[in-house]
């Protein structure tokens, strides 16, 4: 079959699927403080309808799954639907994005199922900052949460990283010393904050990240790692621990950028920066076959935009907010 490629050339092969937009953190990048006004329960993708769409991706060279949210724990029940994928023909790589707060109890559950890997949004290993960025979350239920996932195998765990300037950038160091300790088990991306909306915080730069760790470790360029990331990856030689930098704003990868977002009420995002996205969910529920729900992903990932406006500094926020985009 035809690959999915957009009006620029580019083959998609990743999809990341949100299973809902609610969340039990409420982060300060993410959201505002007032909170958000949820998606309606009828309004989002039932897991047959996620399972059904999926199987048309892979038909089109899909090959990779990513679960997200929200918090996708929040939603019940969540191994049927990874039980379900896991058996979609072409699908090699399934895997989900969590805050692990719930994670302690099902991450067993969930391998079982046939979740592959995890990442876990993780911006602070001081409780009290913790809190504070998350407005109310423990880091001890995350931590329990890191460990019974690589209990059960799923593994090597990526800690997702948020430096804000002037609000965690005091951390670095200590992320890296305690992922290093055990680098079997764990890398360490660091991910540049993307405003929606508006700037609430000010983002660091990959490239000043990169030039604080090497004043203090020595940093090799290391090879690709597991997944279709844009993880630019280094290897810190003190300790063995895998780090990788994600610079969507101050060294954006739109040129190759080989994902695209199902969110959970049926809308598919084409780019992350764009909100205008045309509901999967309606063609589907109007009885459409398999033959014109792929017809209506060919000719919405046609329309792909470019790339993105946003800037490390200036330039056009990502519209929407990224609790109901899927990261």
């Amino acid at each position: 079959m035809e690959p999915l490629r957009d009006s620029f050339g580019r083959t998609h092969s990743y999809l990341r699927v949100s299973v809902t937009d609610r969340c039990n953190f409420r982060c300060v990048y993410c959201m505002p403080e007032e909170g958000l006004d949820w998606m309606q329960r009828a309004d989002l993708l039932s897991y047959e309808e996620i399972t059904r769409l999926v199987g048309i991706f892979a038909g089109m060279g899909i090959t990779s799954i990513r679960l997200t949210g929200g918090e996708p724990l929040v939603r019940k029940d969540l191994e049927r639907l990874v039980a379900e994928l896991g058996r979609i023909p072409g699908i090699d790589d399934l895997a989900m994005t969590t805050n692990a707060h719930r994670l302690a109890g099902c991450a067993q559950e969930l391998a079982d199922a046939g979740l592959k890997r995890i990442n876990v949004s993780l911006d602070s290993l001081d409780p009290e900052r913790f809190s504070a960025l998350t407005r109310g979350g423990r880091l001890d239920k995350v931590l329990a949460g890191l460990e019974a996932a690589i209990a059960a195998g799923l593994g090597p765990i990526k800690i997702n990283c948020v430096i804000l300037e002037g609000e965690n950038d005091v951390e670095l160091y200590d992320l890296v010393e305690f992922f290093g300790a055990r680098p079997e088990h764990f890398e360490l991306r660091f991910i540049e904050y993307m405003p929606f909306q508006a700037r609430w915080h000010t983002s660091l730069a990959s490239a000043e990240l990169r030039a604080r760790l090497s004043a203090v470790y020595t940093l090799t360029s290391a090879g690709e790692g597991v997944g279709q990331g844009p993880a630019r990856d280094w290897m810190i030689q003190e300790n063995g621990l895998r780090i990788g930098f994600i610079s969507p704003l101050s060294n954006n990868f739109c040129s190759s950028c080989n994902r695209l977002r199902l969110m959970a009420n049926g809308h598919l995002r084409t780019c992350l920066s764009d909100d205008g996205t045309p509901s999967l969910r309606d063609v589907l529920r109007n009885g459409a076959s398999d033959a014109e729900l792929e017809a209506a992903i060919r000719e919405m990932v046609t329309g792909k935009r470019k790339g993105h406006e946003a800037l490390i500094d200036g330039g056009t926020p990502f519209e929407g907010v990224m609790t109901q985009v899927g990261g």
